[in-house]
């Protein structure tokens, strides 16, 4: 999206669907506190994801059933005041889609408004077109989540390529049909996601879902080498950023233990 007359104005859900018309890329990044916030923001990224995530990637769970509404809002409320210019999305946490369009309502509203955030995501099926509809009525964009949805790992059997072209066409087609301004496509086969992403007139962002979504997303710990557990097959790693850190780390108490550290220089009067 740089393109646009003003590349350092603050991007808007807009700006999602005009990419897709246009045929170009959207990046999205998670992000967590804010020094990953202001990084992914100054790296020009259109979209900010506060993902549910955290849980497993910042807290070290399994999954990510354990993240609360409650974390969810604390580290959206950092992230959003670290990004300038981005999107900035925050998960709506496991099981609050599944309560009731007026629950689903009540907490979007209140991550909108305790975070400063411009959107929200969720996963779900066709059978929470609903829940999109009543959140997008109520003035809150929705960004929707098919394919492999981690809040259904036990449902689905772990973390599994998604290959039931019904199914998930149903589940895009009716977030597009609800007004969400897009859905994340998560280990999806490559030619079952580019069907989609033809079928429908909103923005796919693909994770695990080949090149000819309209968007790419991946975890931010992922994409810099700084994940401790494995990594997915479809992800790039940009940088060691975990063996800079071991290094650096192991370095310092080396220096610590053979009393080079702090040196003359650097010990106060």
């Amino acid at each position: 999206m740089q393109d646009q007359d003003n590349e350092s104005r603050s991007l808007t859900i807009r700006d999602l669907a005009r990419a897709k018309q246009s045929g170009r890329p959207i990046s999205m990044v998670t992000a967590y506190d804010w020094w990953s916030g202001s990084l992914a923001d100054s790296a020009g990224v259109d979209c900010v994801l506060v993902g549910d995530s955290l849980a497993m990637v910042v807290a070290g769970r399994e999954t990510t059933l354990s993240a609360t509404i409650e974390q969810m809002i604390y580290h959206g409320e950092i992230v959003s005041r670290a990004v300038q210019r981005a999107i900035v999305f925050v998960d709506l946490p496991f099981p609050l889609q599944h309560l009731g369009v007026g629950k689903a309502i009540e907490s979007a509203a209140r991550i909108l408004q305790e975070t400063g955030c411009q959107a929200i995501k969720l996963e779900g099926t066709s059978g929470q077109q609903d829940v999109i509809a009543g959140i997008v009525e109520a003035g809150i964009p929705v960004m929707a989540h098919v394919g492999l949805r981690p809040q259904a790992v036990h449902q689905l059997g772990g973390y599994r390529i998604q290959r039931d072209r019904e199914q998930l066409l149903a589940d895009a087609t009716a977030a597009a049909a609800a007004g969400a301004c897009g859905v994340v496509l998560e280990c999806v086969p490559s030619k079952l996601a580019a069907e989609i992403t033809a079928a429908i007139e909103i923005p796919t962002i693909g994770i695990g879902a080949g090149l000819d979504c309209d968007g790419q997303v991946l975890v931010l710990h992922d994409l810099i080498g700084l994940s401790i557990d494995r990594i997915p097959r479809f992800v790039r790693s940009y940088a060691d950023t975990k063996g800079t850190i071991l290094d650096a780390v192991t370095s310092w108490r080396q220096d610590v233990e053979s009393k080079k550290f702090p040196a003359e220089s650097e010990t106060l009067a």
